[in-house]
Parts: structure tokens; sequence; C-alpha cells
């Protein structure tokens, strides 16, 4: 065989998508090995709800009212892309951290990134799929691939219904009820930095976003959610939907008060999450767990006033 000389430039470039395919391969190995019952907890895991939201926005601009190609490049989603591709897809919603892709035949799309997915864009022509793409969507000008999502399925009308009725109102839809959710937190137990990521009760809030609108609101993540009155939910949801609006117009997570958009600024963008002093008085920021999750709180400016047993 003829041997290839590749200089540096080129073989750092194999090594590149080499290991992103085998990163992918992984992550989609990962989702393969989490059991069907631990699927609800995942519900409260990356990304936050601003970003799936901006995916809706942006993909329905890009493929909605199209005849789609659907294909599965990395080979598992087959038979499911089969089930839509030559169909038009009508709109593409989200609820909560679900992506649905509505097609004519009644059928939809169902994507839940989890905690490793990633959803990339191109304008056609199209390149050759980058790592293990589980799903090409392909439209009139533009693309959208799926690597590595927890959830990846097609349903029919009667299974997005009980989607749907799965999920707590989803603070940045219009037609969401935020009485549901005030309904069930107000005869919990359980603290409220565990109930607003809950999207079973509250759909869309992540774990940035949790300690952020509580810092605001002054309010401790360790309160019993029967502790919560109608006023204070009020303005949990209130915060939460223009947070969440924010997330969505910038496509970043911003929670300081006239902050910019910046990928080299985060923590400019956040009040409290990850910090180690509190903007507002200056004083020590804990970092405990809720849930398996890290949550950071100012003792002082969201004082607990229930004693936690």
């Amino acid at each position: 065989m003829r041997h290839l000389n590749f200089n540096n430039k080129s073989k750092r470039k194999v090594y590149a998508c080499l290991i992103r395919y085998l990163l992918d391969e992984a992550i989609d190995k990962l989702n393969t090995l989490v059991p069907p019952a631990v699927r609800q907890s995942q519900e409260s895991q990356l990304p936050e709800g601003h970003t799936i939201h901006r995916a809706a926005r942006d993909h329905n601009s890009l493929l909605a009212d199209q005849k789609l190609t659907v294909l599965s490049p990395q080979g598992r989603f087959t038979e499911g892309a089969s089930r839509v591709t030559g169909r038009i897809c009508i709109n593409i919603e989200a609820f909560g951290k679900h992506l649905i892709y509505h097609f004519d035949n009644g059928e939809a799309l169902h994507i839940h990134l989890g905690l490793f997915g990633k959803i990339r864009k191109q304008r056609l022509p199209a390149a050759e799929p980058r790592g293990a793409v589980r799903v090409r969507l392909v439209g009139n000008t533009h693309l959208i691939d799926i690597n590595g999502p927890n959830i990846c399925e097609i349903l029919a009308e009667h299974e997005f219904m009980d989607l749907i009725n799965r999920i707590g109102p989803d603070v940045l839809r219009s037609d969401a009820n935020p009485t549901l959710a005030f309904e069930k937190i107000k005869k919990s137990k359980a603290p409220i930095g565990r109930l607003i990521m809950d999207q079973a009760v509250m759909a869309g809030i992540g774990n940035i976003y949790r300690s952020e609108i509580l810092w605001r609101q002054a309010l401790h993540p360790e309160t019993p959610g029967n502790r919560i009155d109608q006023q204070t939910f009020n303005r949990i949801w209130e915060d939460a939907r223009a947070l969440l609006t924010i997330g969505v117009k910038h496509n970043a997570i911003i929670t300081v008060d006239g902050a910019r958009a910046s990928s080299r600024r985060y923590r400019e963008r956040v009040n409290i999450f990850a910090k180690e002093v509190c903007p507002r008085c200056k004083g020590k920021v804990r970092r405990f767990e809720i849930s398996g999750r890290r949550a950071f709180v100012c003792e002082v400016c969201q004082p607990l006033n229930y004693r936690v047993k």
C-alpha cells in the first residue's frame, strides 16, 4: 500500500475527528445504561429551559412548513427516522426541556438532550456528520444535527399528550397555568430548591437559574414548599419567566440586572452561582447539595426562617 504523508495540521484534524467521534459514542453508551425508571430524575438536568426554547424558535424559522429528509447517520435511529422522513414539519415547540418536532402525519419527534446532548445547525450543502449524529433533519436551506440525546423517539399523538401531561407548567409558555405548580408546592414538605427544579412541578428551571432566582427573591433554598405563600410563589414565577425570556433572547444565562451576554464574562452574568462572596451583603456564600446537585445560598440575604429537620 502506498504510504500517505500527513503534515502536523492534517494529523491534528484527524485526531480531533477521531476523539470527537469516540466521545459521542461513549455518551450514547452512557445514556443507554440509564434505566427507564431513572428518566424522571433526569428531567432536572442540563440544559436549562431557555436553551430548548431558543432551539425551537430557531428551528421553526429554518424547518417549519417544509418537507424534511430525516436521517440517522449514526444508524441507531434509522427506524424512527423512516417514519417521518419525507413528511412536512408543521412546527417545532418546547415544553420545559423537551423539544418536539410535529409532522403532518400526526407523529412527533421527541428530543431530550439530557446532560450530554448537543444540537448543531448548518447551512446547506451538508457537510459530513461530526461525531455520532443520532438524527439529522434536512430542510430547504439548512440542516439540524443532534448528537448524544438522552431521549430520541417518535411519538404518536396520544403518546405526545401523555408526555405533556407529565410535565409541569412551563414558565416560558403563554398557555402555562402557574396555579398547577403552586398547588403542588404548597402541599409539599420538600425544599423549594428541589421543587422548582422538579420538571413535573415547574418546567424549564435548571440548576443555575434555581440558585439565582431564589437569591433574587431572598428565599432560602431549604424552605419547605408548604411554607411558600401565594405572593412568594408569584414572585418566583414572574422572576423565572423574566430571566428565562432574557436567556432565550441572548441564548445565554443572564441574571445580573443590566449585564450583557458575553462568553468570556460568565461570572459577570450571574449573582451567586459558583461564587464565594455575595454581591449584595459581601458575606460568604454557602455551597451545598440538593438531590445531588450543587446549590448556593447567602445565609444573610436568604435567611431560613424554619428549622430544617
